[in-house]
């Protein structure tokens, strides 16, 4: 049976680890995963790469990506464009790889819209408190960016509900574990089967005559 690729959108608040989740189920689970390179307009940090981390391009180029049609979602987020390239995205699903997106809670009800059948994962902190000492601890941002991310995580919190798991970011190596069996079981889904559903009703039914 032809295993197709599920679009997982992984989401959470800044500074909750989503980024090292993702590297973890690559490093465990590589060949299960492709991960789609979002494209933004914001400033690459220390150690990021063009092509690698994101693809950083100008507000201009953004906007006429968004004009060509050559994003599956984009949004704003802190002033910033992000987007996710919409054709690398479909050779992967179609090659049966699972395309992990690690983007805001805006970009992934975009996706849910396009991608009926997407994952939507959203992974939180242990507490507010822990979230706030991890965004500090990053030692990237100023008290008042930090003060921000708060605030925005305080809105994004109103739309947790339209996701389909939560997975809890108290000990990594756990989160990345039960991220990946989430994803696992999610191919077991009847939506995900209905072509060898049929196949094997049409050979039950064959038998009957």
């Amino acid at each position: 049976m032809k295993r197709d690729g599920i679009l997982v959108v992984i989401s959470g608040f800044a500074g909750t680890g989503k980024g090292t989740i993702v590297k973890g189920l690559f490093e465990k689970y590589g060949n299960n995963y492709a991960l789609s390179v979002s494209m933004t307009t914001r400033q690459p940090r220390p150690g990021e790469k063009d092509g690698v981390s994101y693809f950083f391009v100008s507000r201009e180029e953004f906007e006429k990506t968004i004009e060509a049609d050559g994003l599956v979602e984009y949004a704003q987020y802190c002033e910033n464009y992000y987007g996710t390239p919409k054709k690398y995205v479909d050779e992967q699903l179609a090659a049966g790889k699972d395309v992990i997106l690690e983007i805001e809670i805006q970009g992934a009800l975009k996706i849910r819209e396009k991608y009926p059948t997407a994952l939507l994962l959203f992974v939180m902190p242990p507490s507010a408190e822990e979230l706030e000492r991890r965004l500090v601890g990053r030692g990237t941002e100023t008290p008042e960016v930090v003060a921000k991310r708060m605030r925005r995580a305080a809105q994004e919190s109103e739309g947790i509900e339209k996701y389909d798991y939560v997975v809890i970011n108290d000990e990594v190596d756990r989160c990345i574990e039960e991220t990946h069996a989430v994803i696992e079981a999610a191919h077991l889904k009847p939506e995900r089967n209905e072509a060898f559903i049929r196949e094997i009703r049409e050979q039950l039914k064959s038998r009957e005559a």
